[in-house]
């Protein structure tokens, strides 16, 4: 499936089928026991995400790409930056721009799209919490080379980390017809990804920065810097 056809189905997954549960699992509200350790297992990953930036990022401008909720978005307004929050779905969008604190307000601005169109400028940083785990290997590669390209200090991403375990269940997820299914996180490793980067001449360095596993969570940070 290319990237576009993916980015896509993504949209209309979290902008229509499962806007309510993503907008639930991001708040304060009850979950069941599963959801819990999701929560907590994201918790953990963007806490590990945001210590490989700056406490103090004022007068840096930051792409949160793929904002949803806008939970990210927030920690980074809070250490002064400019943020430019962004989401293929205009739904999340919109919760994560009411959920913003009123003293947030004049540091970010909210973009409903491709968080890979060059029309949105250049950053400081990028930080990608699980929105890119969807896409296939030489996707991602061109993906991390063009937000790397326009990220002068570095882009912060999440994988699905590549186990056996996280690989069986992606070749079972493929044996439902594609109607019936959700977007699938596509299992990568660190060398491999390496490899597709230079596969597609870029001169970014790809940098594993560590997994955390939470119950139903798995998630592994990395990092590209040209």
């Amino acid at each position: 499936m290319s990237y576009e056809a993916t980015r896509d189905r993504v949209e209309t997954y979290f902008d229509r089928t499962a806007t309510q549960v993503w907008a639930r699992l991001t708040s304060d509200a009850p979950v069941s026991r599963i959801r819990q350790t999701v929560r907590e297992g994201r918790d953990a990953m963007r806490a590990a995400m945001l210590a490989r930036l700056p406490e103090d990022l004022r007068g840096a401008r930051v792409l949160d790409a793929g904002c949803g909720a806008g939970q990210m978005t927030a920690e980074l307004a809070a250490r002064g930056a400019d943020v430019l929050a962004c989401d293929i779905s205009p739904t999340l969008v919109e919760i994560a721009c009411q959920r913003l604190p009123y003293a947030q307000k004049k540091q970010v601005s909210f973009h409903s799209g491709d968080m890979l169109d060059p029309a949105l400028g250049r950053f400081d940083f990028t930080v990608a919490m699980d929105s890119l785990i969807y896409y296939a290997e030489a996707d991602l590669a061109r993906a991390l080379d063009g937000l790397a390209a326009r990220s002068a200090r570095g882009v912060v991403f999440t994988v699905a980390p590549r186990t056996p375990l996280l690989m069986a269940m992606w070749r079972a997820g493929r044996l439902f017809p594609r109607a019936d299914r959700s977007p699938t996180m596509v299992p990568h490793s660190a060398q491999r990804l390496a490899q597709a980067l230079r596969c597609a001449g870029s001169g970014a360095r790809l940098t594993p920065l560590g997994r955390v596993s939470r119950g139903f969570y798995i998630s592994e940070a990395m990092e590209v810097r040209q």
